[in-house]
């Protein structure tokens, strides 16, 4: 409340009759404003959300506000699309509240990407350089599968509802779209993750109507507890990353990651993913037996160029749209091919009678610390496992070329 209405309201409190008569007018004022917010808000994201359960979100709220800018408002007829939304207080001062993303395997970008793109580890805490940067993902944690992963899945700040699209579908339904609900703020509540994976599975009914896609969507699981972005030690690693421990095991831990982030490994699931990095212990440790010239690796690890691996695979559907980023360009990944470039490495395999990718995704730095071998001893490692326990077959592999000394 500004300071204006402040001693008016201060003012009106002296009689009872003209404070009711304020408050009256506030609570009618409030609801034209909330109203209001709801209809932009709906619009804004191409009328696939309700805009009464965005702004429900962080407690609830009187207003709120979509981007003006068309790039930022959601047209389900050109995809990928998404729109934002913010909150405004009282003083008119508005803030990140929320995001809906619609991809498409029909649209001008793959659904999935890999790559050394985005670190899924933030440097700083407040101002603050971090003294264990690899200790949590907080930036892109391993998403836990909604049930048994068919649904989509979440992590602490977002939910993506994945619909493949089946027989009677219309002509132009694709083959996969994903509907990804992101909460734009820190500690989001219990309450509200709940809230996004409704948000976000409702809006996929209402797309799955509008373009025609015929599929059954699951329910939401009963809870969805906290995702887990404190990383373990690989030695002792289960689910999605169990094979990175017994890979530890038989080869000693020289300078593969002694960290990790698992997820369930769930037999269903179209997309699964393991997040492995180096402690600072192991980065000193590995400093110790690299050239001159490398060093430097080591003292960036520590602070801003965390060294870290992600594998993850997709499967079905989930494989006919990945791809990763070449100098600006998207490269699409064809499943029943395999290589290597751009910080990504790629296998295939026939998975149930549907097409498989297997990926690896590393920092540009650490892959050069690990080495041409250790870099393809570990991915087939990891393809063996996954292939093996998913019960694949016709698997490929990268050639050694594809794996080169940087």
């Amino acid at each position: 409340m500004g300071a204006g209405r402040r001693r008016l309201w201060q003012t009106l409190a002296v009689g009872g009759i003209g404070l009711s008569l304020y408050a009256g007018l506030l609570t009618v004022d409030d609801i034209r404003d909330r109203a209001s917010s709801e209809r932009d808000i709906a619009a804004a994201c191409d009328h696939l959300v309700s805009g009464e359960q965005v702004m429900d979100l962080q407690g609830g709220m009187v207003r709120a506000e979509s981007d003006d800018y068309d790039e930022y408002r959601l047209d389900a007829r050109h995809l990928p699309s998404a729109c934002t939304v913010y909150k405004v207080s009282g003083s008119h001062r508005t803030t990140d509240l929320f995001r809906l993303i619609v991809e498409s395997s029909d649209g001008s970008e793959p659904v999935n990407v890999v790559g050394d793109t985005d670190s899924p580890f933030s440097t700083f805490s407040g101002h603050r350089p971090k003294a264990d940067v690899t200790a949590v993902a907080d930036r892109e944690p391993e998403a836990r599968p909604l049930g048994d992963g068919t649904l989509g899945s979440y992590t602490n700040f977002r939910t993506t509802i994945r619909a493949e699209c089946g027989p009677g579908s219309a002509k132009a339904a694709p083959r996969l779209l994903n509907v990804t609900a992101v909460a734009r703020y820190s500690e989001v509540s219990a309450e509200d993750r709940r809230r996004l994976a409704l948000i976000a599975r409702s809006a996929m009914r209402q797309l799955n109507q509008r373009i025609g896609c015929r599929t059954q969507l699951p329910s939401l699981p009963d809870r969805m507890t906290a995702v887990p972005t404190k990383l373990g030690k690989a030695a002792s690693a289960t689910g999605s990353c169990r094979w990175a421990g017994r890979l530890v095991k038989e080869q000693g831990q020289g300078r593969l990651p002694d960290r990790v982030l698992a997820i369930p490994a769930r037999d269903a699931n179209p997309v699964e993913g393991c997040l492995l990095a180096v402690g600072p212990g192991r980065v000193r440790a590995i400093a110790r037996g690299l050239d001159d010239d490398q060093r430097e690796y080591a003292e960036g690890a520590l602070t801003d160029l965390p060294w870290w691996l992600r594998t993850e695979s997709y499967f079905g559907a989930e494989a006919e749209s990945v791809g990763y980023d070449d100098i600006g360009d998207d490269v699409i990944l064809k499943p029943g091919t395999a290589g290597g470039k751009a910080g990504a490495w790629w296998a295939s395999s026939i998975c149930d009678g549907k097409p498989a990718l297997h990926t690896l995704t590393a920092d540009h730095i650490y892959d050069d610390v690990l080495g041409r071998k250790t870099l393809s001893s570990l991915f087939r490692a990891y393809v063996d496992d996954i292939t093996t326990r998913r019960g694949c077959t016709h698997v490929t592999y990268p050639a050694a070329k594809d794996f080169r000394d940087l």
